[in-house]
């Protein structure tokens, strides 16, 4: 290891070889005799952003000396999986635009996009079966699974101001962390290690997607529309109570509380550049931003039987920068 991984260029370089493995897997599975499907799903399987999750994979397939091809079809389906769930989200929170481009339903409407993620989440199961493996449906039948729990979860509780830092963890376990969970014990999986380590490793992916989603709250409220790749102060706008949200109204002064109460009675009357600059001067993002990158620490200890390598630093190095990047 002569040099030390501390960009995310320099893991998207490690990994660049096996995600175009993994991207030329993906495009090819999505070829369908319907052609809605096929312009639907490339649109927003080629606006996808760094790939994360599968990036995670190939990184973990070489921290374990994984010499198969499998974790190659595996990242292709955690990456539908997602795609799918995007659709959906997408469509339920009627959001205009994500990555920076227009959502497919504002294109092409809320029922195609819902029957083409359904085409997603059946493709991604057709496409598990090649792993030959009742231990890899187990995993990703129960994370499907649990990430609709979560959806429900959340949406159960739009508006709820009673809603517990507990309650909030909870949901972003069920709804995001569990997919990179998955991720992280299928290629544990399929690299035969042993059940401790397997229990380890899901356990970084689930600490990791933690850290990943509260830093990703954290940008509602300090991004730009631009670097942002969608509207600031949807999360706000949908009802949504996230972490900043929750720490003032549990923690904040009496004024500050009664504002973001205000605020989330009448979302619709409420100036967000006015209740940002509050949840900016409150100490909400700098203990939300805390949170994040005590799971991240967490993270990295999770790693500590994988044997020295340039993967295991970069994987490493991801758990800092899923809590201090700034997109």
């Amino acid at each position: 290891m002569n040099e030390e991984v501390m960009r995310i260029e320099d893991v998207l370089h490690l990994t660049n070889a096996d995600m175009q493995q993994v991207n030329q897997h993906l495009t090819s599975q999505l070829n369908s005799q319907v052609v809605l499907i096929n312009q639907i799903a490339h649109y927003i399987i080629n606006n996808g952003g760094k790939r994360l999750r599968p990036v995670i994979m190939m990184l973990l397939a070489k921290a374990l000396d994984y010499k198969g091809k499998q974790h190659i079809n595996l990242a292709a389906v955690v990456e539908m999986i997602h795609t799918a769930t995007l659709l959906h989200d997408d469509v339920v929170d009627e959001s205009d635009m994500r990555r920076g481009e227009k959502t497919s339903h504002e294109i092409w409407g809320n029922a195609a996009s819902v029957l083409v993620g359904d085409f997603l989440y059946s493709k991604s199961f057709r496409m598990m079966v090649t792993a030959d493996s009742m231990e890899v449906m187990a995993v990703m039948s129960k994370a499907t699974n649990t990430i609709s729990e979560g959806e429900v979860q959340q949406l159960l509780n739009i508006g709820n101001q009673s809603l517990t830092e507990k309650d909030y963890y909870q949901i972003i376990a069920n709804k995001t962390a569990k997919l990179f969970e998955a991720a992280c014990e299928l290629v544990a999986i399929i690299s035969e290690v042993n059940s401790n380590h397997r229990q380890k490793l899901a356990q970084y992916g689930l600490l990791l997607g933690t850290a990943f989603q509260i830093a990703d709250d954290v940008l509602d409220y300090t991004a730009d529309d631009d670097a942002l790749g969608k509207n600031i102060g949807d999360d706000f706008n949908e009802g949504k109570l996230t972490l900043p949200l929750i720490y003032i109204l549990n923690k904040g002064p009496e004024q500050h509380k009664q504002s973001v109460s205000d605020a989330l009675n009448n979302p619709s009357e409420t100036d967000f550049m006015s209740l940002r600059q509050l949840v900016n001067n409150s100490g909400a993002i700098e203990y939300t931003l805390q949170q994040a990158k005590l799971k991240a620490e967490q993270a990295k200890t999770c790693l500590s039987a994988l044997p020295d390598s340039k993967a295991k630093q970069a994987l490493q190095f991801l758990c800092d920068y899923t809590w201090q990047r700034n997109i």
